[in-house]
């Protein structure tokens, strides 16, 4: 079948939006190739939420991203690691994060100077007129 991710019919689009959500790309690459505790993964992951974060470790294993892993102790200790397919996701949006870290301070320099011309541009409207 040859899937179309510009169809929004097609499935690969969730796909994608899961893959694209913020929080998706962090904890993956936060995985990486260590199996990690709901708690490491939450303190390492700064402003998300608990429920959040449990939304996005569901969607991911349903995906099968990553698997849960409970082990029958008290009090209860849930692993969570990437499965082969998340290993290969990794890779991927390993390389964007990387970019982002590389590119930061040119985007920031750009936002700086589209924000100075748009802030110029509004003072010359509201002296014209």
């Amino acid at each position: 079948m040859n899937w179309n991710p510009y169809d929004r019919n097609c499935p690969t689009r969730v796909l994608l939006d899961r893959i694209g959500d913020r929080w998706t790309v962090l904890v993956v690459v936060h995985l990486g190739s260590d199996t990690k505790r709901y708690t490491e993964i939450r303190n390492a992951l700064d402003g998300i939420s608990q429920k959040v974060l449990t939304q996005t470790l569901r969607g991911l294993e349903r995906d099968g991203v990553i698997t849960r892993t409970v082990h029958a102790q008290v009090p209860p200790r849930v692993d969570y690691a990437l499965t082969a397919l998340g290993r290969d996701l990794h890779a991927t949006v390993n390389q964007l994060t990387l970019w982002a870290e590389q590119n930061i301070e040119v985007v920031l320099a750009a936002r700086e100077s589209y924000d100075a011309a748009a802030r110029a541009q509004g003072n010359a409207a509201v002296e014209s007129a």
